[in-house]
């Protein structure tokens, strides 16, 4: 917008206010018309005055004199961070969470993508560069609050947002577990020691169910006991999400550490279609002899029938490097450890290549040879359990997107924190989880959003940008009002402000 004189053949000059917006000359306001020069600079002022009020912003004059400009910048009232509320938290608006209502919840989800550390930091953060004060009880007793009446809420409007990103439909499904420990000594009702995947078999954890969508959208989490068998923790979660949105079929993919009979039962009793990771090393004599036989060349896959369920192998050189490669490093581990002795009869067991140790007569622990060489000819060899209708291509092509959910984890795990849990109470944990969940869902928007934009940021970088935009606010004390300018000053910033139009 700007101001106009525009004088008629009568020699009136009338005073307008033009939008340009559109691209094209728009009257917006004629504040008013006179011969008299003393009338017009009136006017002038008046115009000027009604512009800064419209586009909130205020023109500082450089022609001033130099106290002018100092007074200027001496009557700035704030500097503070806005990058995060501009991008960040109007995707937290457009999903739907606004709908909660709490200020407090929103910057708790919104500084765990920037700033994930303890609660008590949080705090500091905010105060720090958005000049928000909350106290750690605040915090506290929000997240009690939100373990109590919130937690569905937010899962709910996730899920709409979710299905309407989908397309409207959602008939595949990938879940997967992960392990989050403590670092305490003793357990209690939910945190107990079990298999960890991150290694920590002394520390007590809790199990992290997630189901996600296709892209990795998440759709729902449950928290579970640490000693609880991963096993276990799908169905329930499986069944509990499929009746609360009233979804008539759903395709479940899961890696081979959910597989077992039970849940293979389970599953066709609840009339589900799924594919599973497949464990062919255990399988049957008949069915490896089957797969031997199949001679696979990269890239090939072959279908075996296993009762009323399909076995479908796969082959693929890339992969045979990488299990060639693996299995050496393990061995070449094993060897440096038997070396300095650290092997004993305790380390004899089934996980990963300690398969390779034996026992030599009362003490000595040695490499199986044997068992090492033949375990060389599955490198490359995939298999997946399905009762799906989908023909084979589509079946495979599903379950290359479970990496998607591995993915999730990472992102919850290295960039969102989820852990250290600096919480004791169950209900604060599983808020924590909530807060942490959402979060990822708000980053899987920003994602979104940049491949839709056609950007080459990633969300690490833009979120990177984010926090060095400013915005600071000056009191003019002739009129007594307060203008707002968001500081855009590195090409970044000014990218960023036109992808996301702020």
């Amino acid at each position: 917008m700007f101001i106009r004189q525009k004088r008629n053949k009568s020699g009136v000059i009338s005073i307008q206010i033009i939008d340009k917006s559109s691209g094209k000359y728009k009257l917006f306001k004629t504040v008013g018309s006179s011969r008299d020069p003393v009338e017009i600079d009136n006017l002038l002022a008046r115009a000027k005055t009604e512009l800064q009020q419209i586009t909130g912003t205020r023109e500082l004059d450089f022609t001033d004199t130099t106290k002018q400009i100092e007074n200027v910048l001496n009557n700035i009232t704030s500097h503070k961070l806005a990058g995060v509320q501009l991008v960040l938290g109007k995707i937290f608006d457009e999903i739907g969470f606004s709908k909660l209502d709490d200020p407090l919840f929103k910057d708790l989800v919104l500084y765990r993508l920037v700033y994930p550390k303890s609660k008590l930091k949080t705090t500091e953060y905010l105060y720090r560069y958005e000049q928000k004060s909350y106290s750690e009880d605040d915090i506290y007793r929000y997240m009690d609050k939100l373990y109590d009446g919130k937690k569905e809420q937010v899962q709910a409007i996730s899920f709409q947002h979710t299905l309407k990103v989908l397309g409207g439909q959602i008939s595949v499904v990938f879940y997967d577990v992960t392990t989050l420990y403590f670092e305490i000594d003793n357990e209690d009702g939910l945190r107990k020691t079990g298999f960890s995947k991150e290694g920590k078999h002394q520390n007590p954890q809790i199990v992290l169910g997630l189901l996600v969508g296709k892209e990795g959208y998440p759709l729902a989490y449950d928290v579970f006991e640490g000693n609880k068998f991963e096993g276990h923790t799908m169905l329930p979660m499986i069944d509990t999400f499929k009746s609360k949105y009233d979804l008539k079929q759903l395709v479940i993919v899961a890696d081979s550490g959910l597989l077992s009979s039970q849940n293979i039962i389970d599953l066709q009793k609840g009339s589900y279609e799924f594919i599973l990771g497949a464990r062919i090393k255990n399988e049957t004599k008949n069915i490896i002899k089957k797969i031997h036989a199949l001679q696979l060349k990269n890239g090939e896959s072959e279908i075996l029938q296993k009762g009323d369920l399909k076995l479908i192998v796969t082959y693929s050189d890339k992969r045979a490097k990488k299990d060639k490669h693996n299995r050496e490093k393990g061995l070449k581990r094993l060897e440096k450890r038997i070396k300095s002795g650290k092997l004993t009869k305790a380390s004899i067991n089934n996980r990963g290549y300690n398969k390779y140790l034996r026992l030599d007569g009362e003490v000595n622990v040695t490499i199986d040879q044997n068992k090492f060489k033949a375990d060389a000819k599955w490198d490359g060899l995939k298999g997946y359990i399905t009762n799906a209708k989908l023909n084979k291509e589509e079946i495979l092509e599903n379950y290359s997107h479970l990496w998607k959910i591995e993915k999730a984890f990472r992102i919850a795990k290295t960039d969102l924190k989820i852990r250290p849990i600096f919480h004791r109470k169950q209900k604060r944990i599983e808020a924590h989880i909530c807060l942490t969940f959402i979060a990822y869902k708000i980053y899987k928007e920003l994602e979104r959003q940049l491949k839709i934009k056609k950007s080459s940021l990633s969300p690490e970088k833009t979120i990177e940008i984010l926090q060095s935009i400013y915005q600071i606010e000056i009191y003019n004390p002739t009129n007594q009002q307060k203008i707002k300018k968001t500081i855009l000053l590195s090409e970044e910033q000014k990218l960023l402000s036109k992808i996301f139009n702020f």
